[in-house]
């Protein structure tokens, strides 16, 4: 059996990784991308793109994995009936970790601070007293828009600090976890209205994109919070910038944008100017990006390869859902 790796993500968990596979595997690495006449006489693939032109020369492919949760790069109208498609996840303990640190850092005003005190000005009630006094993470309530397994998690990290939280999902459905109260999409205004932090990790679809604009923003509020780390087009790009800028909101965090490097990392995530802002934490799609999240991808990989070299059923296959 080959196995043909093209994600850079994992080249750091090589080792853990190929311990990890089936006795007799060829492995090749190919981080930057493989070249076609490798990929034609390989039976898995591991990368996060697979184009039309990669099927037709894939000839004895029987597994394509993603080693992360977003498929939107597989071209599963070109991927043969046969071949499986997986992905894997782990990455919701390092996402609710940033959000809990980002709804900490915006409420404070620490991202405020900081840019003051490199002027010179102590920007706090004790030199100012202009500036009011802010309340701990315990006081806030925190509505999820989006419930899956990064909700949950960050749901239980915010459970430890006092808050109360509510949700909305595209069923209504919740498992029974503490929270004030879920519904559908349908109470989405809502939600908002109620809540001083607002967390976006909804799947983006027909139904999804664009569903937090002008209107929604303006229920959040002025002391309200929003952090996104979902996909960038949930949330409208001009009703967001505008309500930063107009202090419609509080702030927010955003780790995922409008706009993505094509390669060298090198690109402005939107047309918008959102690095002027001041009440604005931008992160370059991180939240999930961390040493935790890759060993447990570089697990499942091994381990769904394993089962395909017994003939077991695999875990998180995608395509046979679709």
């Amino acid at each position: 059996m080959k196995v043909l790796i093209a994600d850079a993500n994992l080249v750091p968990h090589r080792e853990r990784l190929e311990a990890g596979l089936p006795d007799g595997c060829a492995v090749a690495w190919f981080p930057a991308g493989a070249p076609s006449e490798e990929l034609r006489d390989a039976t898995v693939y591991v990368g996060s793109r697979f184009t039309a032109e990669m099927a037709a020369t894939a000839e004895k492919l029987r597994l394509i994995h993603v080693a992360g949760a977003g498929t939107d790069k597989i071209d599963f109208t070109a991927v043969p009936p046969e071949v499986l498609v997986a992905n894997t996840f782990h990455h919701e303990r390092s996402i609710a970790e940033y959000i809990v640190s980002a709804a900490v850092l915006l409420r404070r005003d620490f991202l405020a601070q900081d840019r003051a005190l490199r002027d010179g000005r102590w920007a706090t009630s004790v030199y100012d007293v202009s500036i009011p006094q802010l309340p701990t993470l315990g006081d806030a309530r925190i509505g999820f828009i989006g419930f899956g397994h990064i909700g949950q998690q960050t749901w239980q990290l915010f459970r430890a600090f006092g808050c109360s939280g509510v949700a909305v999902t595209g069923s209504g459905q919740v498992p029974e976890c503490g929270l004030h109260w879920a519904g559908d999409t349908g109470e989405l205004d809502r939600l908002l209205d109620e809540c001083d932090v607002a967390v976006v990790s909804a799947p983006l679809n027909s139904q999804t994109a664009g569903m937090i604009g002008a209107e929604q923003l303006r229920s959040l509020g002025a002391d309200g919070v929003l952090i996104n780390v979902g996909r960038g087009p949930l949330v409208q790009e001009q009703a967001l910038y505008d309500a930063l800028r107009g202090r419609v909101i509080r702030a927010a965090a955003i780790d995922v944008w409008y706009r993505y490097p094509s390669g060298g990392g090198q690109s402005a995530p939107s047309e918008l100017p959102f690095g002027e802002l001041p009440n604005l934490l931008m992160t370059p799609h991180s939240s999930g990006i961390t040493r935790d999240t890759f060993e447990g991808r570089a697990d499942d990989i091994a381990a769904n390869i394993r089962r395909l070299s017994r003939g077991e059923a695999l875990a998180n296959v995608v395509n046979q859902r679709r």
